[in-house]
């Protein structure tokens, strides 16, 4: 076989963003985020592959809160496409899928590659493709100027937010992401994982304020390394959908991030999230990459193990 599966450490996350860069090379996945993630989490169990001192395959589970019934619990799994064909993602989604069963599972979510070799080994396993997601590429020289703010309400980046505010947009907006895949963790965890994250750029970052309150964000990842930035979930909240205040933060962030010196974003959604795919096209976003969500419902034998 040539390698071993073992839980992950702060010390492996040089490979596991190397593992990242070359099987998602969209994603802003920095070794100093991961490696804070490695020393901070309590919502996600990790694991390697590993082929001597070569980390050659990542896989992960989320923890399901413990007053969720029947939970719907996402994996991931990752191998760099020089690595495969040798058993790693085999080896990895068994282990994965272990660990969520063990944690109560019901159901389990995951995303493949819009490749026929990746939607062939999930449907091996059992999972049925569901939902395409698309991943877009702005350059950011050529990103039109931020959007006007409505009368009555602010603009600001994260370092003029409340956390808490924030955190409560995102709970009021996250059960409306059609993939699925939005995980919003109970508000001290969150600061924990989320607004302590390395890769957060507060001043890149932005929202749209009524009085105090956040009504509309987009949260913005960064590597400067590669010049490359990341918008996570975008959301307004539902008494003020439909004035256009998704453009006027998403426009903000790239105009900044553009003023910063990087030089790339990108973004991913769901295929039938319709107003955000007009948004991102008007901001110059172009697909350059796609992926589907799969999901498993467990034998009851094999929920909690």
């Amino acid at each position: 076989m040539g390698f071993e599966v073992r839980v992950a450490t702060p010390g492996d996350a040089v490979g596991i963003a190397g593992v990242w860069a070359a099987a998602m090379p969209h994603l802003v996945k920095t070794a100093r985020g991961i490696e804070a993630e490695l020393r901070k989490t309590t919502t996600r169990v990790v694991l390697i592959a590993v082929d001597g001192d070569a980390v050659v395959g990542y896989g992960n589970s989320y923890r399901p809160a413990a007053a969720e019934v029947a939970p719907r619990v996402r994996i991931t799994v990752q191998v760099p496409p020089l690595e495969r064909g040798r058993g790693i993602g085999s080896a990895l989604a068994e282990k994965v899928s272990a660990v969520a069963a063990e944690a109560g599972a019901h159901k389990l979510l995951t995303v493949v590659a819009d490749e026929d070799e990746s939607k062939v080994f999930a449907a091996r396993r059992g999972y049925e493709v569901g939902r395409r997601m698309s991943h877009s590429r702005a350059e950011l020289s050529a990103v039109p100027e931020a959007h006007a703010v409505p009368d009555g309400l602010r603009l600001v980046d994260y370092t003029g937010v409340d956390p808490r505010s924030l955190w409560e947009a995102h709970v009021a907006v996250a059960g409306d992401d059609p993939s699925g895949l939005s995980h919003i963790s109970a508000y001290d965890d969150w600061l924990k994982h989320d607004w302590d994250h390395p890769d957060l750029r507060l001043d890149l970052s932005a929202a749209v304020l009524d009085g105090d309150q956040v009504v509309s964000f987009v949260t913005t990842t960064a590597d400067p390394e590669r010049r490359v930035i990341w918008s996570n979930l975008t959301g307004t909240v539902p008494a003020y959908r439909g004035r256009g205040l998704a453009k006027v933060v998403k426009s903000a962030a790239l105009t900044r991030s553009r003023d910063a010196g990087f030089e790339q974003a990108f973004t991913g959604n769901d295929a039938a999230n319709k107003p955000m795919l007009a948004v991102n096209e008007w901001l110059g976003y172009r697909v350059a990459a796609a992926a589907w969500t799969a999901e498993k419902m467990l034998e009851p034998m094999e929920q909690g193990r």
